[in-house]
């Protein structure tokens, strides 16, 4: 039997037609009338759970239809998504370094805990721990008919976490038959960057040559449905598996090296944590002298060699290829992935008053997450004067120059990279279960009923593997001779090997490599339960006198309970992994009780001017266990004055309560600083006075002596707050709709969106802090910092950090534009008769502002003081992070030609130009000392699809691409302005908002029987 979709009041005519042209579009119209006047179907809406008799919305709605993924080619849900102008993205396949293995989607850049996602009107479940937001990798594409994409708050509706918007997942439902889909697609690019191929070489590195292929992707699923005989009801069950192939950095020409701008143009640069080992004597620094120092790969293998002058005060040395280590290669472009997912729904109508659902879902899904070696990265240790790991030389220069005997110890801070034991990996692993249960029916004509109890579970590991033990290095690095005069280790563990990799160019022995390596282990999980009943219908005693239709409403409760708990073995928890730093374990839940109510009130229908007017109210009262009470409501409007315009408005006051997270976890030291304005010599254009240095703990001794991080990468310490409170939302919405009747099949709506959160819940900008701290002396800033004693490091160790714990401060603030237009155009129109069609569908979006206030003043040159910035058009460090363009659309055109079921499907993708943060005026982002003419402004990009599918005899169908046609590279940005610490850049660049990768090419089909 060929498989069908039943007729479903969820799916509008209009919206069907509308999708069948391949593109986004928004909601703009009415469904057409049935043929049967008696007969009303109604729909329900996303952002209402009131039925209504046409498809309208007070707030901008974006769908875009199963087949639009179909001609995008996309294997991934976040792929998809982030081809809409609203989405910027997150967390997902291009990112690996920070990387927790799930992909999520943020609305209107205020982070994906603003953005609420649903699976057919209900919550899915936090997917990871580190990450407690929806894991979009949980969603089988295959599965997905359509998603509705709400901007503004949605909170009265929906509860919690509908700020930015919702996402609404609408599965196929009532299938019948058997589909089988089956799709590959892999990437092709051209390694031609010769400006970037002669950087590598002029720094030694061999950068790849010619075209490559690579990144296979692999999907199969099945979908298989059966209805009962009676028609009550249906049974679907579904299995998808998929399988990503890894592309390495190393893989692309203008990847394989870490960009640095130097003046107008780039190096290849990289860490300062080397093959070969490289140290700062605290005591040499504390008395202004060169401290910083190389083994010398040229001398006896044991012998130290000064840095250069700019890489050390007092030094006078040559900067050579060898004193930065070239991380890129080791890092994943794409992770690798594999997973599977399986399912079924099913329903039965007993009679109109019992209709019971089931909804089951599950998947697996396996990702590795890839870095560079791991090493010894910059912790301080005592190392004895007279130790046997220390040639003549380095005595000499390490203590000898320091004024120490052989009865003391010298305090060097090691960076040595672990290039024998390969790169460090993250086995990541999610496991997650749903489970929706419920009951739903008619309880008369005008009222109507749905409960449900669901359940969602996601098991998290991931295992950690080629990482170095901080303390097994320090028992290794305590070395003495036996009475045979054999090297051995001081200490009293049995096992303990001596590691002569710090102090010498030999290549460590496998024992001692074996003896200072180590694993990590993290697993844990996050559950979600939700029981919800709710009633809708209309009050037909209640009308308005100019209305045709009575009040509709909508009434409810909910129970929600949210649990977190990750654990994490010794290795973690000590701090002991050299390479991943300390993980804390996490417990924690909360629960929230929550009534809700709606009303739609028809004012004025069919009157002169005015074909419609009608409003929209809701509330809903919520008390959670740890945030205490906090309400939500919203105010809605829309008038026709004819068939052809539509005006709508929307008010919402929204909430978001803290997640476990912000909640509960342990305080830790991670990479979080951009900049440390008093690292280096104090030499340097622009370097801050000793007594700005001084605000932030830098002593007398310590000035222009410590040591710069070439990564950029400082130390701050992150963690929860108990005391947290809901963050609130006020989101307004302003549009118009035109269907004009003189040009049928056309649509134009253009909204504008205005969002502002108070009580933001953020960490105090730990960069803002030390930048504000040095240039103010603020003394509530300058406590929060914490340098090193004795080199006054911030990444030398963990013992100097940025405090950045959670607390309620600052607004958030984002307004702008959407655009959207589709139109539908038979060719016959035109003159050729059976010509088919050409549709059009445009989405695009303005962004007028995207303010933050972190809850930190700042002053300009001039005195004048800031207490917010804005990142629309801009990108940088962690401050404005990913490019946030200020223009944005996707605008897709298709043919459906006269050759039955063939259709020709080309896109258009444009992501506007943005600047770098550090040329703005405001003092939160301005930075002269770190602009540079080569990335300071990152061109427009221009990315064109170009795509077809073939339907045979309504059988088979065949679909084929090519995504970015020309093999667009990617802007670039140097490691200054982009910044390692930000997860999203990732090969001198942001590969989850460009195509990093060359030509997507797919090739796939589907067979319905």
């Amino acid at each position: 039997m060929r498989g069908r979709l039943m007729a479903s009041s969820m799916i509008p005519g209009f919206a069907i037609a509308a999708l069948s042209a391949g593109g986004a579009h928004a909601q703009a119209a009415a469904a057409p009338a049935a043929d049967n006047a008696t007969s009303v179907t109604e729909f329900v809406v996303t952002g209402s759970r009131i039925p209504q008799p046409n498809l309208t919305s007070t707030s901008p709605i974006t769908v875009v239809g199963a087949e639009e993924a179909k001609l995008e080619g996309s294997v991934r849900v976040e792929d998809l998504l982030n081809n809409l102008p609203q989405v910027f993205a997150g967390q997902g396949g291009g990112v690996s370094n920070g990387s927790t293995g799930t992909a999520d989607v943020d609305l209107r850049d205020l982070g994906p805990t603003r953005t609420l996602v649903l699976i057919d009107g209900r919550r899915v479940m936090p997917g990871d721990p580190f990450n407690p937001v929806t894991d979009l990798n949980f969603i089988p594409e295959q599965l997905i008919d359509r998603v509705e994409v709400l901007t503004g708050g949605a909170s009265a509706v929906y509860g919690s976490d509908a700020v930015a918007g919702v996402v609404n997942f609408i599965t196929l439902k009532n299938f019948e038959g058997i589909r089988l889909d089956a799709q590959i697609s892999g990437f092709q690019h051209d390694n031609g960057n010769r400006f970037i191929q002669r950087l590598n070489t002029d720094q030694g590195y061999t950068a790849p040559t010619g075209s490559t292929w690579d990144g296979r992707q692999t999907n199969l699923s099945a979908i298989l449905g059966v209805s009962s005989p009676d028609g009550k009801g249906n049974i679907e069950a579904y299995f998808t598996y998929r399988n990503i192939q890894a592309i390495d950095q190393g893989q692309r020409d203008y990847s394989n090296c870490a960009l640095q701008e130097q003046g107008n143009s780039f190096v290849c640069k990289g860490s300062p944590v080397t093959a070969l080992g490289h140290l700062f004597s605290n005591d040499l620094a504390a008395q202004s002298k060169c401290y910083n120092f190389f083994v010398d790969a040229a001398g006896p293998g044991n012998t130290l060699r000064q840095a250069s002058p700019q890489d050390g005060a007092g030094c006078t040395g040559t900067a050579l290829p060898t004193d930065v280590f070239n991380f890129n290669p080791f890092n994943y472009f794409q992770r690798p992935d594999e997973q599977y997912s399986a399912g079924a729904y099913a329903h039965y109508e007993v009679n109109p008053h019992f209709d019971a659902y089931m909804q089951l879902m599950f998947m697996d899904d396996h990702t590795v997450g890839a870095l560079a070696p791991s090493g010894i990265f910059g912790q301080t240790f005592a190392i004895g004067c007279a130790s046997p790991l220390l040639s003549a030389q380095e005595v000499t220069t390490l203590c000898t120059d320091a004024g120490l005997g052989p009865n003391d110890n010298a305090s060097v801070a090691i960076l040595r990279r672990n290039v024998e034991g390969g790169p460090r990996l993250s086995d990541l692993r999610h496991t997650d279960y749903r489970v929706v249960l419920g009951l739903k029916g008619e309880i008369n004509s005008d009222w109507s009923y749905d409960a449900y109890a669901q359940i969602g579970r996601a098991v998290f590991q991931n295992e950690v593997e080629n990482d170095l033990s901080l303390l097994r290095i320090g028992n290794a690095l305590n070395a003495k001779l036996d009475d045979a005069g054999n090297l051995v280790c001081a200490g009293d563990d049995p096992l303990c090997v001596p590691y002569l990799g710090a102090f010498s160019a030999a290549v460590p022995s496998a024992a001692s490599l074996n003896y200072i390596s180590a694993k990590g282990f993290e697993n844990g999980s996050t559950t979600e339960m939700v029981a919800s009943a709710s009633v809708t219908g209309k009050i037909s005693q209640i009308k308005s006198p100019w209305a045709e239709d009575p009040v509709g409403v909508a009434f409810g409760g909910e129970y929600r309970q949210e649990q977190l708990d990750l654990r994490v073995d010794n290795e973690f928890d000590s701090g002991d992994l050299a390479g991943f730093g300390v993980t804390h374990g996490v417990n924690g839940s909360f629960n929230v009780y929550e009534g809700y109510g709606e009303v739609r009130a028809p004012l004025i229908q069919n009157a002169p001017f005015v074909k419609s007017l009608s409003f929209e109210g809701g509330y809903r009262y919520s008390h959670y266990s740890r945030a205490g009470e906090t309400n939500t409501y919203k105010v809605a409007g829309d008038w026709q004055p004819t068939e052809d315009f539509r005006l709508r408005a929307s008010y919402n006051r929204a909430v978001r309560a803290p997640n476990i997270l912000e909640l509960f976890t342990p305080q830790s030291v991670l990479l979080g600083v951009t900049n440390d304005p008093c690292a280096g010599p104090a030499t340097q254009p622009g370097f801050p006075t000793e007594a700005q240095c001084a605000n932030s703990g830098v002593t007398a001794a310590e000035y222009g002596h410590i040591a710069k991080n070439p990564a950029n990468q400082y130390n701050a310490l992150f963690g929860g707050n108990l005391d947290l409170k809901p963050e609130t939302a006020k989101t307004l919405t302003l549009g118009g709709v035109l269907t004009p009747r003189m040009i049928p099949g056309f649509s134009l709506s253009v909204d504008y969106f205005h969002i502002t959160v108070d009580q933001f819940i953020q960490p105090l900008d730990p960069t803002i802090v030390l930048t504000q701290c040095i240039a103010s002396g603020d003394p509530t800033l300058c406590a929060l910092i914490h340098r090193t004693p004795g080199n006054g490091s911030l990444f030398l160790g963990t013992e100097g950090f940025v405090t950045a714990t959670s607390v309620n401060v600052g607004f958030l603030k984002t307004s702008g534009i959407d655009f959207s237009a589709n139109y539908r155009l038979p060719l016959s129109n035109l003159g050729w008769e059976n010509g088919g069609s050409v549709s059009f569908a445009y989405n695009g979006t303005y962004l007028d502002e995207l303010i933050t206030n972190p809850g930190v003043p700042a002053t300009d040159s001039n005195g004048k003081v800031f207490t917010q910035y804005d990142c629309a058009g801009l990108y940088g460090l962690v401050t404005c992070a990913n490019p946030a363009p200020r223009y944005r659309h996707h605008f897709r055109v298709s043919w459906r030609t006269p050759v039955e079921g063939l259709q020709v499907s080309g896109a258009w993708r444009y992501f506007g130009a943005v600047d770098s943060q550090t040329t703005s005026n405001n003092p939160f982002l301005n930075d002269p000392v770190h602009t540079y003419p080569i990335d300071s402004h990152l061109n427009a990009q221009n990315y064109f699809d170009l795509s077809g599918q073939w339907r045979l005899k309504d059988k088979v169908t065949f679909r084929a691409g090519v995504n970015n046609i020309f093999d667009k590279e990617p802007p670039l940005v140097g490691s200054n302005t982009g910044g390692a610490t930000n997860s999203a850049f990732n090969g001198n660049t942001y590969p989850v908002v460009y195509d990093s990768l060359g030509r997507y090419l797919f090739v796939g089909a589907t067979v319905d029987f």
